[in-house]
Parts: C-alpha cells; structure tokens; sequence
C-alpha cells in the first residue's frame, strides 16, 4: 500500500526537521495521489530539483535530478511543471550543506 502525498509530505517534514534542515511546503497539491517535486536550495543562489522515478523494469522508486542549475531558472521549470499539473506539491528544503535526506530508507 502505497501512502497518500500529504502523509508522505508530513513524514518528510518531521524528519528534515529532527535533523534540523528548514523546509516548508511552496505548493500543495493532491492530498492522496499529487506528484511531490523537492527543492534543494543551498543558499547560493543555485538550486536543484528531484522528482521521483519509477523503473518499469524492477518496480524501484527512487529519486533523480529533474533540473539543476541557477535557482530562478530551477523556480522556472518548477512553476511550468506546475503549470501541467495542479495537483503537484513542492517542498523547499534549505541547507548549504547539500543534504535533503531523499536517498534515506523509506523515503522512496
């Protein structure tokens, strides 16, 4: 069983937060099945944006890099995303540090 966005986004959360990595929620989508994009801002004035992938072939879900580059432009892709899909929520996580903690267990 798979969980709903918003308990995903939640769970997310908290863990960024008990590692103390500022995050907030820019966009909310679908409650139950909206896509999650996550921002990675270092505070430098690039960002870098993953989106999670499913493997046909194995069934793996796991995270990959949708743009990376100068932060307004990442801003850019994710409002045309947007754009295609409504229901897609976005979380932006703050750390100069690189660390979004996406390539943990049970954040797949």
């Amino acid at each position: 069983m798979r969980l709903t966005a918003d308990i995903w986004v939640s769970a997310y959360l908290t863990r960024l937060r008990l590692s103390d990595i500022p995050a907030f929620v820019v966009a909310r989508g679908d409650a139950t099945a909206g896509a999650v994009l996550v921002k990675l801002n270092s505070l430098d004035g690039s960002a870098c944006c993953y989106q999670r992938s499913f493997d046909l072939k194995t069934g793996d879900r796991k995270w990959v890099v949708l743009v990376e580059g100068d932060e307004v432009e990442v801003d850019q892709s994710i409002a045309k995303q947007r754009g295609f899909d409504p229901d897609l929520w976005v979380i932006e996580v703050e750390d100069r540090q690189g660390r979004h903690l996406l390539d943990e267990p049970g954040l797949e």
